[in-house]
């Protein structure tokens, strides 16, 4: 690890100063090394430092538990994410709010294309888990590389995960605690999991447990890193809805599914819907109309190079290509009848021969 992650580290662990005044002192300074290196005078002339919080800058504890942190994360791999890092979430960093770090253990693309937040109670009715299940296995279907965000609570965030694992989706869990532990325990293995086709997401540091305003505080991840946030299922009170106040107030958009009048796991639901606070959708085609995704649609492919001497498998697949654009793996395994293991060699025979061009997230197109 650099010596400048070791000061932005260290400026995330100052007492009392919070990332309004972080920021305030990187404006002031420029970058975390020349804050620790500054004089205490110029610290102390900075709006709203004063001297009592410039004195928490130079006590030794910060760079010390600073250092402590790096050890961890280089321990447990952990990918550390500072906001002006290339790989930091775009639309995350959009928010005037965001975290200053954020760390991240697992494969998916936080800056993928289309990403959306699915949350809502720990008290989930089947009606809310049919409806997850449902909704995901529809996105799947039709945007493939599509990341799922949630925050591994009971109910309905992890049947979000677990229907995005299902489906093949990459999944990021946002924790309310460091990432040397998993909270709730019993979601352990779902959050291993996600590892492998997915991720774990925190800007809090190892050693913080999973108290009540944590979990508050990591609702506005859940919002800023998508482009939209589904409530299924909430009562009149809950961090859902939290959730979905945070996502308006960054200007994105907000759908929820409705219930019955007298559902209690729906009244939260059913009022921002009622308040013009989330718009109504039933089902993942409501949901890609809505945010208009068909104009994402890529252009008709240019008249793919058949050979006569091409497989009765080939064929099929640069036929499929050519008709279609860019297509997923998964997609094209179920439309030709081929396992994956067996397609992928061929897709990479078709690559290395120039006829195919490999996207990120599994995705396949015509050279």
């Amino acid at each position: 690890m650099t010596d400048k992650l070791f000061y932005q580290i260290g400026l995330t662990m100052i007492n009392g100063i919070g990332g309004i005044h972080a920021r305030q002192l990187l404006a002031a300074f420029g970058d975390a090394e020349c804050i620790f290196k500054e004089k205490r005078q110029a610290l102390e002339r900075v709006s709203g430092i004063g001297t009592l919080l410039a004195s928490e800058v130079k006590r030794p504890e910060v760079l010390q538990r600073a250092e402590k942190e790096i050890a961890f994360i280089e321990k447990a791999h952990i990918q550390p994410l500072f906001i002006d890092d290339e790989n930091y979430p775009a639309r995350l960093r959009e928010c005037p709010d965001a975290p200053l770090l954020l760390y991240y253990k697992g494969a998916a693309d936080l800056n993928a294309r289309h990403t959306l937040s699915i949350v809502g109670t720990r008290h989930a009715t089947h009606y809310g888990l049919e409806a997850v299940e449902r909704l995901v296995e529809g996105i799947a279907q039709q945007y493939p590389d599509t990341l799922i965000i949630s925050g591994l609570a009971y109910g309905i965030d992890v049947k979000a995960h677990r229907s995005a694992l299902q489906q093949h989706l990459p999944t990021v869990g946002i924790l309310a605690h460091g990432l040397d532990r998993i909270y709730p325990a019993a979601h352990r293995q779902t959050a291993i999991s996600m590892l492998e086709n997915g991720g774990l997401l925190t800007d809090f540091p190892s050693g913080t447990e999973p108290d009540r305003p944590n979990f508050l505080k990591r609702n506005r991840i859940i919002a800023g890193l998508s482009e939209a946030t589904i409530v299924v299922e909430s009562a009149k009170k809950g961090g859902s809805l939290v959730t979905a106040e945070i996502a308006a107030s960054y200007n994105r958009e907000v759908y929820s599914f409705p219930g019955r009048y007298n559902d209690i796991y729906s009244a939260g639901c059913n009022e921002l819907i009622r308040n013009h606070k989330a718009d109504l959708i039933t089902s993942a085609e409501d949901l890609i109309e809505a945010l208009q995704w068909q104009s994402d649609a890529v252009p008709a492919p240019k008249q793919a190079e058949l050979h006569f001497d091409d497989s009765p498998e080939i064929q099929h697949v640069m036929t499929l290509l050519q008709e279609n654009g860019k297509l997923h793996i998964n997609q094209l395994s179920k439309a030709t009848e081929m396992p994956v293991q067996q397609l992928s060699m061929l897709l990479f025979d078709l690559e290395m021969n120039g006829r195919i061009t490999a996207f990120p997230g599994n995705m396949y197109g015509i050279s």
